[in-house]
């Protein structure tokens, strides 16, 4: 009896859900993207706890059209940028449902403390960051319009954070 055929090569990313990419794999599908005429759309975060203000704010970030790519905090990034005790779920199951959401296409997992070296890579036609953010406030403006994009401010007021919901909804409540 002949053994099996080798089952093709999946990165451990893709094997979680097939929008959750390496960052070569997403420089890949980013280039075949353009190849095909579709703009970039780039939205980052930690992402520790979706909630309405995140949909909200990714469904914006759509909108400025094409392809949405979502970067997302490694734990360790997370954690320096959140504190201890921080991030409250895993970036790959972080990573997963913000793949199973319909208006993402992409979604990578990212070590630094900032998406600088993924706009270097991506090259996006737009950077999306939420309304606690002004244009000129935006850490990595200058790397995004050095790239030849702009930076889009999107989502409805930030009403919504992980901190705030778990001072008040998850922490014990005081008699």
């Amino acid at each position: 009896m002949s053994p099996c055929p080798a089952p093709k090569s999946k990165t451990l990313s893709t094997l979680i859900h097939p929008k959750v990419l390496s960052r070569q794999e997403l420089q890949e599908r980013v280039a075949a993207w353009r190849r095909a005429g579709e703009r970039i759309t780039l939205a980052n975060g930690c992402f520790d706890l979706l909630h309405v203000g995140h949909v909200r704010y990714l469904h914006a970030a759509r909108q400025l059209g094409g392809k949405l790519v979502v970067a997302v905090n490694s734990d360790d990034s997370a954690r320096s940028l959140k504190g201890a005790g921080r991030p409250l779920m895993p970036a790959e199951e972080r990573a997963e449902i913000l793949a199973a959401l319909a208006d993402v296409d992409a979604v990578v997992v990212f070590p630094e403390p900032d998406v600088r070296a993924i706009i270097r890579e991506i090259r996006p036609d737009f950077h999306a960051k939420g309304t606690d953010y002004t244009a000129e406030s935006v850490p990595e403006r200058e790397e995004v319009e050095a790239c030849g994009g702009r930076v889009a401010i999107v989502g409805d007021p930030k009403d919504h954070s992980v901190s705030e919901i778990i001072r008040t909804r998850l922490s014990p409540r005081q008699a």
